[in-house]
């Protein structure tokens, strides 16, 4: 029996796109209609609060829409996971819970949750599904520290340790959906190939940084994705 290879998948917007959610930043480099700089800073948080939890409660109301569903390519990346048997990281720089829903377990959300709170004072984190803002009471201290579950623009992503030894020990790297522009994970290709994997992207055009891939693919997500993990499969025999 063929031993499978250990694989990590980094995924982006654009694995999301076709599930009817909005991606926050549009051509402008605007997020809906927000500036960067007035909504995903801590600056931002200091100085207007309230706009910043206004911002994400709309965020969240829009991802519990009973329309936005995992699309086919999230539920091929869950197939896979299943017949990797443990061999597969899900790093993904989305805020949404689509991957989790269409059944994928291990993941590692780099920027945060959008359907989580995060305490400033001991920065533990709590499952939430609804509105919340500077008057809400945190669960573990019982004052109002409470902020959106999200990494923001000079911030330290989470889980990088975690990241980076899975990846230098992938005999494989793909990257779906993505940029290539926003950093760390942009480089995360650079790390993968210096340990050894081999490379492969899936992108509804060519990212930023697709020369560095040994493989490229193009095309919507919910074609190429289920087509290519249909490949995999046959490929490696599992």
């Amino acid at each position: 029996m063929n031993t499978p290879p250990r694989v990590v998948i980094l995924t982006g917007a654009g694995i999301s796109a076709e599930s009817g959610l909005k991606t926050f930043r549009d051509n402008n480099g605007l997020w809906e209609e927000h500036s960067v700089e007035d909504v995903a800073t801590p600056e931002a948080f200091a100085r207007n609060p309230e706009l910043v939890y206004r911002f994400y409660n709309e965020r969240r109301l829009q991802l519990t829409n009973t329309l936005v569903m995992p699309n086919a390519a999230h539920k091929a990346l869950a197939t896979l996971e299943r017949a990797l048997k443990g061999q597969l990281t899900l790093v993904t720089q989305n805020v949404d819970d689509l991957h989790e829903r269409a059944g994928s377990e291990r993941i590692f959300h780099m920027h945060g949750k959008l359907l989580s709170s995060r305490c400033v004072t001991t920065n533990n984190t709590f499952e939430c599904n609804t509105a919340f803002d500077g008057l809400s009471v945190c669960a573990c201290c019982n004052t109002t520290t409470l902020r959106p579950d999200i990494v923001w623009f000079g911030e330290m992503p989470l889980f990088m340790d975690e990241i980076s030894q899975d990846i230098a020990n992938a005999d494989i790297f793909i990257a779906i959906g993505t940029s290539g522009n926003v950093y760390p994970a942009a480089g995360f290709v650079i790390n993968a190939k210096d340990s050894g994997a081999k490379c492969i992207e899936l992108n509804l055009e060519p990212s930023a940084n697709n020369w560095l891939f040994d493989e490229s693919i193009s095309g919507s997500a919910t074609k190429i994705v289920p087509e290519f993990v249909a490949r995999f499969i046959k490929e490696y025999d599992l």
